[in-house]
């Protein structure tokens, strides 16, 4: 549907001129792109497209000497296009480059999801993103999958930690059960076994979807959820800790990067890495003073037991095994790309709750 309607988001987008590597008018040097998030720049992911990559682009290739300037666009906020458009959006043209949300392409990039079918493994936002990366260096299946949707990965984005927020307090796994609670995309796969009802919705929509009904809670980020007051229509937050998720990516359109000069891809692959630790790092400045306001402005904040924790997983079917099974069979190899995940995360030292790769 969306290639569709997309077509004419592209012609509207050129006639605009806020799309493609081209040179601005008749400069060969001044290069025009656009970079562009569905989410607004109050989250670190999409924030830090505007603070690091935006300014940081042009200030190395003058630094390089180089005689290529960049002429942004930036578009922000679903500005061009929604959520669950992000990586066709990019595959397209719409923008050049952006945020991509992987968590909503479980066909298109199963593999860049391989942390949401691994959950209680860590809360080290740092460890899971730095893993992913290497994943992307080390394993040509995870760089393949983007490419065959004509996208090239600059660096991925990490979370804080998930934990739930609801209408009512939450003290043990059996107060889920019956309630419908927001989880999109892989996320879905942890309330298995909770008795509860999965919704699906984004940052941008859980406000009005709880506020209205649609939904009981969600499981969320606190960095997410305190700028979107979602403790407004949740005042109950439970901290659980089901683990930081790469969510996301920064990435640019395969045919715009093929037209960059050297120089320019050089520093954008420079910047890649650089872009997931400015996201952690804001991350781990919001990520207190989230749950601070939020606290501060009525929430009431309580902590699951690790009794809890350990019997939500007894509950939770072996979600990996499932997904590593079903994504195999389309030639795709996840259980490599699993065991890869796990061996790394243990190597950096973390003690997963359940390891996903073994059996149990």
């Amino acid at each position: 549907m969306f290639r569709a309607i997309g077509v004419l988001f592209v012609a509207a987008a050129l006639v605009c001129g806020v799309s493609g590597a081209s040179a601005a008018g008749g400069d060969e040097h001044t290069i025009k792109l656009t970079v562009a998030s569905s989410q607004s720049t109050s989250l670190a992911w999409v924030g830090t497209l505007h603070t690091l990559i935006v300014p940081e682009l042009n200030r190395r290739l003058e630094a390089r000497g180089s005689v290529y300037h960049i002429r942004w666009t930036e578009a922000y906020g679903g500005a061009l296009y929604k959520y669950q458009d992000t990586l066709e959006a990019i595959d397209i043209g719409l923008a050049d480059m952006g945020w991509v949300g992987t968590l909503w392409e479980l066909s298109k990039l199963p593999l860049q999801n391989v942390t949401y079918y691994a959950p209680f493994v860590s809360d080290d936002f740092r460890t899971t993103v730095d893993v992913l990366n290497e994943l992307h260096r080390t394993v040509p299946a995870m760089t393949d999958a983007w490419t065959a949707q004509n996208v090239h990965f600059l660096g991925a984005s990490a979370l804080d930690t998930y934990h739930l927020l609801t209408k009512f307090p939450v003290h043990s796994i059996a107060d889920l059960r019956g309630r419908k609670i927001l989880a999109p995309g892989p996320s879905a796969a942890w309330l298995e076994g909770t008795g509860a009802v999965a919704v699906d919705g984004s940052l941008t929509t859980y406000y009005e979807q709880i506020q209205t009904g649609v939904a009981d809670g969600v499981i969320t980020i606190l960095t997410g959820a305190a700028p979107n007051r979602l403790h407004e229509v949740a005042p109950y937050i439970t901290l659980v800790g089901l683990g930081s998720q790469v969510t996301g990516a920064l990435a640019v359109n395969l045919d715009t990067w093929n037209r960059l000069p050297q120089d320019v891809r050089s520093v954008l692959d420079e910047l890649g890495p650089e872009y997931s630790k400015a996201v952690a790092d804001e991350i781990s400045k919001r990520y207190d003073a989230s749950l601070a306001r939020m606290q501060k402005e009525g929430a009431t904040v309580t902590e699951l037991s690790l009794e809890e924790k350990q019997k939500w997983l007894a509950a939770m079917p072996d979600i990996a095994t499932r997904w590593t099974a079903a994504t195999e069979r389309r030639g795709i190899p996840a259980g490599d790309v699993l065991r890869a995940y796990m061996n790394a995360m243990r190597a950096h030292g973390i003690r997963p709750l359940r390891d996903w790769d073994r059996p149990q």
